[in-house]
C-alpha cells in the first residue's frame, strides 16, 4: 500500500498505467502464491487418505468435497483482506462496484490456485517433485498470462499456452475492469483512443467490458475442473515410495530354510556356529557359556573374574572388536535431581512452584563388562536420567555429582570416549552402511590412528554387530527405503562402536522390532559388553529372553525415584528376592515374566494398597547401603591412575573434519536424483521454455516494449528458478540437520565444518544448473554474442541460483521445521518480487521505501543481468509515448541502471551469498531445534 501509494500514483500517461498495471498484477500473482500452500498440506495428508481409501472408508470424492468447501471461506477471507486494504490506498479507480468485481475476481483466482496446487500434489505424491511440479505450473501460467509477455509478441508456436492458462483470464478481467474504468476516461495524445483503452491495447490486453466475466466464469470453471482432476487422482493413483527394507542374507536364508524345511546351521549365540558342529552342539554351548556368565555376574567376583569366566566359556576364542585397545571406565553418580521450568499448563492449575522436578536424589554405578537395564512405566525418568548421565540435555537443572572412574566428569571430554544411541535411529539416508561408519570412525578416532588400522577396527565392528552382509546397502528413510528397522538399530550401535568408546548408552534398542529381531539387536549388545565395555539400556516393557539378557537392573517409579539397583541372578532370582521379601507384594507365579511382574508389584496403585513407599523401602536396605559404598569406591580414583585428558575439543582437525564432512555430502548429493536431477530436468525445461517463448527477444532494441519483454524473461526465471532452489533444498537440509544434532552431540565436528560441506556441495551442482540455463537461453533469446557479455549473464546466473538455494537452507537454519522454513520464505518472496525493480523501478519507488530496494538481492540481479546486456547500448529505440532515446540512456533514466556500476553490482551479489551462508552457519551452530 505504501509502495504504490495513491499521492504518488498518477492517471496522466501511459507510464503511470504501467506501474498501476504492475500493482495489479502484484495482487494476482500474490493471490496465486498464497494458494501454493495448499501443495505441502495435502502431501501431508495423503498417506493418511491413502491407507483409509484402500481400507474402504470412503470414495475418493468424499474426501475432496470437504477440502473444496472449506476452502471457499478462506479464499473469500485472503480476497477480502487483500482488495478492502488496498483498492482505495493504492488509487484505483472510486467506483464502488469496481471494488467489489476486484473482490470477486480475486476470489476466484485463489480458488483456481488452490484447486491448482492440490491437484499437482496428488499427481507429485512427493515433496520434492510435487514442488518442482507446482514451480513449474506457476512458471507456465505466469510466463503466458499475458503481462510478461504481450499476446502481440508471444510466438505462433506458443500462443495456445495463452489461451489456456488461467491468469490470462485474470490478468485481461482485473485490467478491464480498472482502466474502463472512470479515472482513465481521458483523452490521449497517442491515440483517438481513451488513455485507458491505448494502455490496455498497448499491452495486448483486450479492450472490451464483457471480458470481465469471461474471465471471472474461465477461473471458476478451472477451479471445477482442477478439482474433479484432484478426486479423480486419488480415486487412481498409488503412493509413491512404498516402505521396503533391505533384507539381508541372513534373513534369506532363514526364510528359504522356513519355506523349504531344509535343515541348515543357524548362529544361536554371540558367536557363530562352528563348522561341523550340529545345531544341538551349537544350543548346547550357548545355554552353557550363558549359564557360566549368569554365575559370574552374579557373583561377588572382580571384573577380571568375570571376564575370566566369559573367555573360558567362549573357549578361548579372542574377544571382537578388539583391534583397538581402549581403557574400561565406570561412571558413578550419586544425589542426581533434574528441575526444568514449571509448564505454562500447570501454573494454570494453581501449582505455586517455579521449577518442575523430574529426577529425584537418584545414585548409582554402571560398571565395565556389565550390562545394565535401565527400566520403569512412563513418566519414570529413565531417559531423562540417560540423558543427563549422556550430557545430551538442551535445558534445565541439573544438581548432584557425577564421575568417571573416580574423577569428575567433563562433558567435552566425555564426549570423547562415550556413545549413545538414539532411539530414533538417525542416519543421513544416502549412505551406505559401510561409508556410515567410515565416515564415523573418521571423525571419532584420534589422529594417532592410521587409515590402516581405522579400516581394519570398521571391519571387525561390522562383523561384531554382523553388517557384513549389509555393508554396501543404503541407509534410506525410515519406514520407506532402505534398512529396516532392527538393521538401522544395528547400525546405530555400529556407528558409535567405532568410535571406540568406554561407556554406551542405548535408548530403547528394541522398542518397534518383533521377537526375532529383538533378539538380533540384543545378540548385538550382549556382544558389545563381552568386550568389556560399559553399557546402559532403557528397557521399556522387555519380554522374558530380553530380560534375562541383562546383568543388572536399576529401576525407578513415576516421579523419577529409585526402587531396585542391583544385580538380576539367574532367572532374575535376585530381583525376585527382593521384592517378595517385602511385606504385602504378590508372589511371582511360575513361568511369568519378571519384568512384567516387577512392574505390577511397585506400582502406586500397590503402593496406595500397602501404604507403602518403594523408594523409602530402597533407601533404608542393605542393597541401598552396599551401593553408595559402591559408589564411593567408584568416585575414587584407583591409585597411579590419571584424569582423561585431550589436548583438543574434537578427534581430528577442523580442515580433516571439513573434508570428512565434504565426503559425505558428495555422496548425499550424488545418490539423491530426485533432488539433483529433478532440479537440473526443471531448469532445462525452463530454459527450453524462455528459449522458445522468447525467441530471439533479446537482439531486438527497436521498442521499449522489447526490453520489457527482455528484462521479464530476467525477471521470471530469477524468481521461478531462485525459488524451486530455495522450495527443494529445505526438506534436504532439515533431514541433513537432524543427523547434524547428533553427530555434534558426539563430539565429531563442530558447526562451521557441517556448514561449509553442506554450502560447499551446492557449487558444483548450481554451476551446472546455471551453464544450462544460460547457454539455452542466451542463444535462442539472441542476446550480443560477446564473450564478455556471455560471461556477466552466466555470471549473475550463477550466483542468483546459488544466493536462493542458500537463502533456502538459511532460513531452514533458523526454524524448527521446512513447513515454517517454507511460510516465511514466501513472505520475502513476495517482497522481493515487489521490491525487484521490475513491477515498479527504483527511480518510481517512494523515497521512504527505496532502501529496501537496496537490501533486496532480486533487484541487484536484474541491475546486473539488464545493466550489462543494455547499459553499454547505443542504438536508438522507440519510447511508449512515441519519442526516441538511446536504449543506455533509458535504461540510466527509467530504471536508474548504470553500467560503470558493474563491478559493485557483481561484489554485492557475491557478498549476498555469503551473508546467507553465514546466517546458516550461526544458525546451526547456535540454534537448536530438538529439545531434550
Amino acid at each position: 500500500m505504501t509502495l504504490f501509494l495513491r499521492t504518488k500514483m498518477h492517471h496522466d500517461t501511459p507510464d503511470d498505467g504501467n506501474i498501476y498495471m504492475g500493482a495489479i498484477f502484484f495482487g494476482l500473482v500474490s493471490c496465486m502464491f498464497n494458494g501454493f500452500a495448499e501443495l505441502s498440506m495435502t502431501i501431508q495428508k495423503l498417506p493418511v487418505f491413502y491407507k483409509q481409501r484402500d481400507l474402504l472408508f470412503f470414495p475418493s470424492w468424499a474426501y475432496s468435497l470437504p477440502i473444496c468447501v472449506t476452502r471457499i471461506p478462506i479464499s473469500f477471507l485472503e480476497a477480502g483482506i487483500w482488495v478492502f486494504m488496498t483498492y482505495y490506498v493504492i488509487g484505483f479507480d472510486p467506483e464502488v462496484g469496481r471494488l467489489f468485481r476486484q473482490f470477486l475476481l480475486l476470489f476466484a483466482v485463489h480458488q483456481m490456485a488452490t484447486s491448482l496446487f492440490r491437484f499437482i500434489a496428488s499427481l507429485g505424491r512427493n515433496m520434492i517433485v510435487a514442488n518442482t511440479f507446482g514451480a513449474f505450473a506457476l512458471l507456465v501460467v505466469l510466463l503466458l498470462g499475458g503481462f510478461l509477455l504481450s499476446r502481440r509478441d508471444i510466438k505462433s508456436w506458443w500462443i495456445w499456452g495463452y489461451w489456456v492458462s488461467p491468469l490470462m483470464y485474470g490478468q485481461n478481467a482485473i485490467s478491464v475492469n480498472e482502466f474502463l474504468g472512470h479515472s482513465w476516461n481521458k483523452p490521449t495524445s497517442l491515440s483517438n483512443e481513451t488513455l485507458g483503452v491505448y494502455i490496455l491495447t498497448s499491452r495486448g490486453i483486450f479492450p472490451h467490458g464483457y471480458w470481465y466475466w469471461i474471465g471471472v466464469a474461465a477461473l471458476l470453471g478451472y477451479s471445477v475442473l482442477f478439482n474433479i482432476c484432484f478426486t479423480a487422482a486419488l480415486a487412481y493413483l498409488k503412493p509413491l515410495g512404498k516402505a521396503q527394507a533391505v533384507v539381508s542374507e541372513e534373513a534369506l536364508q532363514e526364510k528359504h530354510e522356513n519355506r523349504t524345511g531344509e535343515t541348515m546351521a543357524v548362529e544361536l549365540s554371540s558367536r557363530a556356529v562352528s563348522k561341523g558342529k550340529t545345531i544341538a552342539e551349537s544350543a548346547s554351548e550357548a545355554r552353557a557359556g550363558e549359564i557360566m556368565r549368569r554365575s559370574s555376574v552374579s557373583s561377588a567376583g572382580s571384573l577380571s573374574d568375570r571376564l575370566g569366566a566369559t573367555a573360558a566359556a567362549n573357549s578361548g576364542k579372542a574377544k571382537k572388536g578388539m583391534v583397538l585397545p581402549f581403557e574400561p571406565l565406570s561412571i558413578a553418580f550419586d544425589d542426581i535431581s533434574y528441575y526444568v521450568d514449571m509448564p505454562a499448563e500447570m501454573k494454570e492449575q494453581g501449582i505455586t512452584e517455579t521449577r518442575l522436578q523430574l529426577l529425584r536424589s537418584v545414585s548409582g554405578a554402571f560398571r565395565p563388562g556389565v550390562l545394565t537395564a535401565l527400566v520403569g512405566v512412563s513418566g519414570a525418568g529413565k531417559t531423562t536420567l540417560m540423558d543427563v548421565l549422556a550430557g545430551r540435555k538442551t535445558g534445565g537443572y541439573i544438581e548432584g555429582s557425577i564421575s568417571i572412574s573416580g574423577f569428575p566428569k567433563n562433558q567435552e571430554t566425555f564426549a570423547r570416549i562415550s556413545g549413545y544411541c538414539e532411539q530414533n535411529d538417525i542416519h543421513s539416508p544416502q549412505v551406505t552402511v559401510h561409508e556410515s561408519l567410515t565416515y564415523s570412525a573418521w571423525l571419532r578416532l584420534g589422529g594417532d590412528v592410521d587409515t590402516e588400522t581405522r579400516k581394519l577396527f570398521v571391519e571387525e565392528v561390522m562383523e561384531l554387530v554382523e553388517l557384513n552382509s549389509l555393508r554396501d546397502s543404503l541407509v534410506g528413510l525410515p519406514g520407506v527405503t532402505g534398512l529396516s528397522t532392527e538393521q538401522r538399530k544395528r547400525l546405530t550401535i555400529a556407528v558409535e562402536l567405532v568410535a571406540n568408546p568406554s561407556i554406551i548408552f542405548m535408548d530403547e534398542p528394541t522398542s518397534g522390532l518383533d521377537a526375532r529381531a529383538a533378539a538380533i539387536v540384543m545378540r548385538t549388545v550382549r556382544n558389545t559388553v563381552d568386550t568389556g565395555r560399559t553399557v546402559v539400556c532403557t528397557i521399556h516393557q522387555p519380554s522374558i529372553d530380553i530380560f534375562e539378557a541383562f546383568d543388572e537392573l536399576f529401576l525407578m517409579k513415576r516421579g523419577g525415584q529409585v526402587i531396585y539397583a542391583g544385580p538380576l541372578g539367574r532367572h532374575s532370582h535376585k530381583l525376585v528376592e527382593y521384592f517378595e521379601a517385602i511385606d504385602g507384594v504378590t508372589k511371582i507365579k511360575d513361568g511369568y515374566n519378571p519384568a512384567t511382574w516387577m512392574l505390577e508389584v511397585s506400582s502406586l496403585a500397590v503402593e496406595t494398597r500397602l501404604g507403602i513407599d518403594f523408594a523409602d523401602i530402597y533407601r533404608n536396605s542393605d542393597l541401598y547401603q552396599r551401593n553408595k559404598a559402591l559408589i564411593k569406591e567408584l568416585s575414587t580414583p584407583a591409585p597411579g591412575s590419571k584424569d582423561l585428558y585431550f589436548t583438543t575439543q574434537y578427534s581430528q582437525p577442523f580442515l580433516i573434519q571439513c573434508v570428512a564432512c565434504f565426503w559425505k555430502q558428495r555422496w548425499s548429493y550424488w545418490r539423491n536424483p530426485q533432488y539433483t536431477a529433478v532440479r537440473f530436468f526443471f531448469t532445462f525445461i525452463c530454459g527450453l521454455m524462455f528459449g522458445t517463448i522468447f525467441w530471439r527477444v533479446g537482439g531486438k532494441k527497436g521498442r521499449q516494449a522489447d526490453l520489457f519483454n527482455a528484462m521479464g524473461s530476467m525477471y521470471t526465471a530469477v524468481l521461478m528458478i531462485g525459488v524451486n532452489n530455495a522450495s527443494s533444498v529445505q526438506p534436504l537440509v532439515e533431514i541433513e540437520r537432524t543427523v547434524y544434532y547428533r553427530e555434534k552431540a558426539a563430539g565429531m565436528y563442530s558447526a562451521l565444518p557441517y556448514a561449509f560441506a553442506q554450502a560447499a556441495i551446492e557449487l558444483p551442482y548450481v554451476l551446472i544448473q546455471a551453464a544450462i540455463y544460460s547457454v539455452l537461453v542466451y542463444a535462442m533469446m539472441d542476446f550480443q554474442w560477446q564473450a564478455a557479455k556471455f560471461l556477466w549473464y552466466l555470471f549473475f546466473s550463477y550466483f542468483t541460483f546459488l544466493y536462493f538455494t542458500y537463502y533456502g537452507m538459511m532460513t531452514m537454519s533458523l526454524t524448527p521445521n521446512h513447513n515454517i522454513s517454507a511460510i516465511v520464505s514466501s513472505a520475502f518472496y513476495a517482497i522481493w518480487n515487489l521490491f525487484a525493480g521490475f513491477l515498479i523501478p527504483r527511480t518510481k519507488i517512494p523515497i521512504w521505501w527505496r532502501w529496501y530496494y537496496w537490501a533486496c538481492p532480486v533487484a541487484w540481479t536484474l541491475y546486473g543481468l539488464v545493466s550489462s546486456q543494455y547499459g553499454d547500448l547505443e542504438d536508438e529505440m522507440e519510447l511508449a509515448n512515441g519519442k526516441k532515446q538511446m536504449v543506455k540512456e533509458f535504461v540510466e533514466d527509467y530504471f536508474g541502471f548504470h553500467h560503470d556500476f558493474l563491478g559493485a553490482v557483481a561484489g554485492v551479489t557475491i557478498g549476498f551469498c555469503v551473508l546467507f551462508v553465514l546466517i546458516f552457519a550461526l544458525g546451526v551452530k547456535y540454534l537448536n531445534f530438538q529439545h531434550r
